[in-house]
Parts: C-alpha cells; sequence; structure tokens
C-alpha cells in the first residue's frame, strides 16, 4: 500500500490534478475534511468497478495508519474511504478520535463523514 496526497511531503504518491472533479472543503476547531466526486480514471490506479474502502490512522496497527505510517499532519487521526464504483471520496482528519467514525466503514462516506458529494 501507499498513500497519496495532493501534496506529498515523504514517500507518498502525488493524486493526479484530476483526481477531484468537485472537492467541497470544511474545517471546524477539532476536524477538517474533504468531500466530494472523483474521477476514478485519474491516474489509471484505481478500477472504476471496485466498490472501494477504508484506510485509518486508528486502527489495528497501534495507530501507525493504514498504510503503515501515514497520517494527517497536524492531526491525531484520520479516516478516508475511497469509493471509484460511484465516484466519491472523503477524508476526515481529527484532533478527537471520535469525530473520526471508524465503525462504519462498509457504510459509504456519507455515513462515515456526512457532508457535500454534490458534483
Amino acid at each position: 500500500m501507499q498513500s497519496f496526497c495532493d501534496v506529498p511531503r515523504s514517500g507518498q504518491g502525488q493524486l493526479p490534478s484530476n483526481f477531484w472533479k468537485n472537492p467541497h472543503y470544511k474545517k471546524t476547531s477539532s476536524w477538517v475534511q474533504i468531500t466530494g466526486c472523483i474521477n476514478p480514471n485519474a491516474g489509471g490506479r484505481l478500477d472504476p468497478n471496485d466498490g472501494g474502502g477504508q484506510y485509518d490512522s486508528s486502527g489495528g496497527d497501534g495507530g501507525l495508519g493504514n498504510p503503515r505510517g501515514s497520517k494527517c499532519t497536524g492531526y491525531n487521526h484520520y479516516v478516508e474511504l475511497v469509493e471509484p464504483d460511484v465516484g466519491r471520496a472523503c477524508i476526515r482528519c481529527c484532533q478527537n478520535y471520535n469525530d473520526c467514525r471508524l465503525d462504519r466503514d462498509t457504510s459509504g462516506c456519507p455515513a462515515v463523514i456526512p457532508g457535500d458529494y454534490s458534483c
């Protein structure tokens, strides 16, 4: 596994500039998130028929992130889903564990990270 970022720091891959179709950014005092539509064909790394999955930094690997070592700089936790088959993705970086829903990993972006998913 490898993490991908808009602006890679150390060892991450870079998201293609056309990955996000219409990202919606929201920030509070304890978390920041991006929700929205994606282009699953951008960069050729995603299968457009894949139902996707969740990664998080507070899972079963001792909080080291999944992929190992991944994190949101300046935050203690994160939860992220990519759903190529419906052209949707979301990520929330949280200070507090309870602000990152890790118990709904098969429920999809809107259930895990409420937000704007309009294209």
